[in-house]
């Protein structure tokens, strides 16, 4: 079992000009985000994506939202339907909205609604390399992320892939911001403990919201 070692904290680290981690942010409801997740699969199941070279993310990935990212080898993209279903994605529950727009007025961006919720789900062997949310039309709009179950590293870079990365540890509960200058700050994520964890199982989830139309 891994404890939630940051349970009694609800530290605001900034994390560079318009980017925050909010510690323990979402650690209340992580028990009923949580069960809302298996709610979302039984309609848009999990699954790898490819990428447009035809390699096989080791990510697993589920979309909720009017839109939802997708990748191909047509390329990556945001779309209204669910590709291996044929029907439009899972609404957004209310818990997970009302958890995003809490977290971006607290990181200082008000009025956030998200058209689009990323879910991934990761085990120990996963890794996502450094990237940019850049798919999305608008950039004004942060990007809110929320970490759920196992621990990871979460890697912080800057406006170029070469920016050298500070790696920091975020915990179930714990909720990344990042919008303004940071908006197109390189990101990824670099290992996720073993282990067990109480509510989430062998896994880590991950939710990013995103405003994509």
């Amino acid at each position: 079992m891994q404890p939630d070692l940051f349970a009694e904290s609800r530290e605001a680290l900034p994390l560079g000009p318009g980017a925050v981690l909010l510690r323990g942010q979402a650690l209340d409801q992580g028990q009923e985000l949580l069960r809302e997740i298996p709610r979302l699969a039984a309609i848009s199941p999990f699954r790898h994506m490819t990428t447009r070279s035809g390699g096989r993310l080791s990510v697993a990935m589920l979309n909720c939202g009017i839109t939802g990212w997708v990748s191909d080898r047509r390329g990556y993209r945001y779309q209204s339907l669910d590709p291996e279903t044929g029907r439009p994605w899972p609404p957004i529950p209310d818990l997970f909205l009302s958890l995003a727009t809490r977290a971006a007025e607290s990181a200082g961006y008000p009025g956030f609604l998200p058209d689009a919720c990323l879910v991934n789900r990761y085990d120990a062997d996963t890794r996502l390399s450094l990237h940019q949310d850049m798919d999305e039309r608008d950039h004004d709009a942060p990007i809110v992320s929320v970490s759920l179950g196992l621990s990871a590293g979460f890697l912080w870079g800057g406006l170029s892939r070469g920016d050298k990365a500070r790696r920091h540890r975020v915990h179930h509960g714990d909720v990344v911001v990042w919008g303004g200058p940071s908006r197109m700050v390189f990101h990824g994520l670099d290992s996720v403990e073993r282990g067990y964890h109480p509510d989430a199982g062998p896994w880590r989830y991950n939710l990013t919201f995103r405003k994509a139309r």
